[in-house]
């Protein structure tokens, strides 16, 4: 087994960390905004995992989480950076893997360049962690669907342009029983809500979309009516491996700075780094973070080798957002009384990073999953 990167994935990770790092120095993260969002796209991230030939850089699983673990190292804004991953992983690859060629030609190409944004419309205000159960119906008319129905927490719903939407539309199908739809937002009958007031991520707007006899073309059909949950588990393996490479760079990010900031600070008469108690909290730190990265690095090599996943993804989801809580707390500990105070980010970092046990299937879906995966 080789456990090194590539000189060349090195040196796109050395570039990524450099190129985010001076834009995050030249823009400070103020929420979203259009000009951020572009300037994500210029970075590539927006396309990571598309091929070329749909305006993407056509990077693997691996690929595409080193370019974003490298850009939340770098200083980019965790919440920015979440709101480009639930773009892709959730809505472009489900396009790109299930899409009518001529809806992919279409649609690829502008959502690659930050043009057109993406947002993931599965959560119901009724149905959270169980996603077999939408409420949000499609009923089958000439030429297409009629949705109706509400979503909640859409990531970049209040901003977003098109959105992967799914709905039953056979409530006695089972798993069979849901279809996904690229739906446009100017769709008659289609409403995206106001921007929830979230305490972390704030970057990534979240709201309700609602849906009123919203005609859907058949083109719009992802995949075959009734894959739905088909089209849904396989963004999720994306989602739930690449999209955590941000955590991984939040948790260097701040190992780095913890590091630095025991080296220098002192009581007792000592530095803080030869007190014990937290030379062993961040040692602790490092071993959480290297342990998640050799799973999510995994996940990814399974996905790119055409291997079910499953197993690797729900280790590595599991492993690396209960590491990015505990790592941000952790941090939180070392710097005392300055980790409250806004100057120095602490706090905004475990705000940003506790909604990662929860979103892309909570950590007790993930241990359900792993059973699974041991035959329980």
């Amino acid at each position: 087994m080789d456990f090194s990167r590539s000189a060349e994935q090195q040196e796109r990770y050395a570039r990524m960390s450099a190129a985010a790092r001076e834009l995050s120095s030249a823009s400070p993260a103020a929420g979203f905004s259009r000009d951020s969002w572009k300037e994500t796209a210029g970075l590539g991230l927006l396309g990571a995992a598309v091929p070329e030939e749909h305006g993407g850089a056509g990077f693997g699983a691996l690929d595409t989480a080193l370019q974003y673990e490298a850009a939340s190292e770098g200083g980019a804004d965790t919440g920015m950076l979440f709101a480009a991953a639930a773009h892709l992983f959730a809505c472009v690859r489900p396009v790109l893997e299930f899409a009518l060629p001529e809806t992919r030609k279409a649609l690829l190409p502008a959502l690659c360049a930050g043009e057109l944004i993406a947002g993931n419309a599965m959560t119901e205000p009724e149905s959270g962690s169980d996603v077999s159960r939408l409420a949000t119906l499609a009923t089958k008319v000439d030429g297409g669907y009629l949705l109706d129905g509400t979503k909640s927490f859409v990531s970049n719903g209040p901003v977003a342009d098109l959105y992967v939407t799914y709905a039953t539309t056979d409530p006695d199908g089972g798993y069979f029983g849901s279809t996904a739809f690229a739906v446009d937002r100017d769709s008659s009958g289609l409403v995206a809500g106001a921007p929830m007031e979230k305490s972390g991520l704030a970057a990534c707007q979240a709201g309700e979309v609602r849906f009123t006899r919203c005609f859907v073309p058949d083109d719009r059909v992802l995949g075959s009516p009734g894959q739905g949950q088909l089209v849904f588990q396989t963004s999720m393996q994306w989602e739930r491996s690449c999209l955590f490479a941000i955590y991984l760079g939040q948790q260097e990010r701040l190992i780095q700075r913890c590091v630095s900031h025991v080296r220098q600070r002192r009581q007792f008469g000592k530095r803080l780094a030869d007190l014990q108690p937290v030379a062993d909290r961040l040692a602790d730190m490092k071993v959480r973070l290297e342990s998640g990265r050799l799973l999510l690095y995994r996940a990814c090599a399974e996905i790119d080798t055409g291997q079910d996943p499953s197993l690797w993804v729900a280790m590595a989801k599991l492993a690396v957002s209960e590491a990015a809580v505990a790592t941000a707390l952790d941090a939180g500990r070392i710097f005392g009384g300055r980790a409250f105070l806004t100057e120095y980010g602490i706090e905004e970092q475990v705000r940003d990073a506790l909604p990662a046990t929860t979103f892309s299937g909570t950590s007790d879906i993930q241990r359900q999953l792993i059973a699974r995966g041991l035959g329980l």
